[in-house]
């Protein structure tokens, strides 16, 4: 399902499938695309605040060549043309790559990451860089010196676009993009997606390469599609993963199409319901949101099935212990040097690393592997556990509490090195959306876009737009 035609006067408001295959059929120039992404961003940008940098004058020049090979029968691809925009922890050589930091607002890249030259080389085009949280180290998408993202759920009240890949959210969801990259170390796809209305896909760890994207915690960091339905994140996510001899963690990771299994519907497959226990502190529409889709996926024919679960999701603690030693790692230095501009949040959390011993480090690698062989023993039998992606839907900035993380839900699959989908599946009462979340085993994103999308078949949530 598509909330556009084809025949749509303005192609900014066309899914990212439905723009490549219009682009193929030579029905719509990727300049007039381009043309019309920019025109909204000219328009909502300064109210929205999505992104650090747009790419204006690169990203016509780049629309008119692919007009021109396409028109000439040297299309590259199926996503030729086809504009994108990307979180701004990844370095485009020549680019100013900020991650966030103020302090990193000259810093040019030296390198470009594996993705974006898988991209570019597609003939996908590049619209500009989009905000994040400093150093990506935040769930609520707040950045105390950059600035932060406008949810364009709600035109009159800040609310928390959801971090870190705040900027991706809000772009894509406004319709200044078609979909957009993200990064998820402890749910920051999967946040904004949920907050923002989006299909998030976080990937099993190594399935996508991260060379060349600013690390946070190199454990966890996932790269990661962030678009408007299953069936362009399934797209985007194929050209995106396999193996990368720049980044170990790929090599000899087989990639997976998830095309052939994408379409093949629930019917025959147990979905997990999570533990009574864990409704607790869930807003009511949330619980009632993720109990209707529970029904709807078993309309389908999917068995949904009681499981008992070796902790609870909270319980999840060991993974705040290897962020905070990676993360101190990566960023220590700039955290501990007083003269330059951090963010008081971020600067608090980069320095809880240096009181995380070796010891405690390992002892915290060690609780990992305890707890995804308990978890792997729990869902002996079960193709996916499914629960809300957050707590409540986007709360106003002014409630946010940056001692807290809203990733109760999300933290436990970047731990035990799972695959994750958020999509959309209902709205409170003013209209904010809610979130389901589809977790599935490591290297099984095919049967969680799987169930997603025959979710989105029976459904329409996606289909919904903000009020921009």
């Amino acid at each position: 399902m598509n909330d556009a035609s084809p025949a749509a006067t303005d192609p900014s408001l066309l899914p990212a499938a439905t723009l490549a295959q219009e682009i193929a059929a030579r029905r719509l120039s990727p300049v007039d695309v381009v043309d019309a992404l920019l025109a909204r961003i000219e328009t909502l940008e300064p109210k929205l605040h999505a992104f650090v940098a747009v790419y204006g004058s690169g990203a016509r020049l780049a629309a008119e060549a692919a007009h021109k090979a396409i028109r000439s029968g040297h299309a590259v691809g199926p996503l030729h043309g086809v504009p994108i925009a990307l979180k701004d922890l990844i370095e485009l050589e020549g680019q100013i790559t900020t991650g966030g930091s103020a302090n990193w607002r000259t810093r040019r890249s030296a390198v470009t990451a594996t993705i974006a030259r898988r991209m570019i080389s597609a003939g996908m085009i590049v619209l500009g860089k989009t905000h994040t949280v400093e150093f990506a180290y935040g769930g609520w998408g707040t950045n105390q010196h950059m600035g932060t993202p406008w949810n364009p759920w709600d035109m009159a009240t800040p609310r928390t676009p959801g971090g870190s890949s705040s900027g991706s959210g809000v772009a894509v969801a406004a319709r200044l993009a078609p979909w957009a990259i993200g990064t998820d170390t402890g749910g920051s796809v999967r946040l904004p997606a949920a907050y923002c209305g989006l299909t998030g896909l976080k990937v099993t760890i190594g399935r996508i390469s991260t060379h060349g994207i600013l690390p946070l915690s190199t454990s966890f960091d996932t790269p990661g599609p962030m678009t408007r339905s299953v069936e362009d994140a399934a797209l985007l996510y194929n050209l995106l993963q396999g193996p990368d001899p720049l980044d170990p963690n790929t090599r000899g990771i087989l990639p997976a199409d998830p095309q052939p299994t994408l379409k093949r519907g629930v019917r025959g497959l147990r979905l997990g319901r999570m533990p009574a226990a864990e409704r607790e502190g869930v807003a009511a529409d949330m619980l009632a949101a993720y109990d209707r889709s529970l029904d709807v996926l078993a309309g389908l024919g999917a068995e949904i099935v009681d499981i008992v679960l070796p902790f609870r999701f909270v319980d999840c603690v060991a993974a705040y212990a290897i962020v905070q030693a990676e993360a101190y790692f990566n960023a220590g230095h700039l955290a501990q040097d007083v003269s330059l501009q951090l963010g008081d949040a971020v600067r608090k959390r980069v320095l809880a690393g240096a009181k995380v011993s070796a010891q405690d480090y390992l002892a915290n690698r060690r609780v990992q592997q305890d707890f995804k062989q308990a978890m792997n023993h729990a869902l002996d039998g079960i193709d996916a556990l499914l629960t809300p992606t957050t707590e409540t839907a986007a709360i106003p900035l002014a409630e946010v509490d940056e001692d807290k993380v809203p990733s109760r839900f999300t933290r436990f699959g970047n731990l035990l090195e799972m695959c994750a989908l958020a999509l959309p599946n209902g709205a409170t009462a003013t209209g904010l959306p809610l979130s389901l979340q589809i977790t599935c085993r490591g290297y099984d994103e095919a049967t969680a876009l799987r169930i997603g999308h025959a979710y989105q078949q029976a459904t329409d949530w996606h289909q919904r737009a903000p009020p921009v």
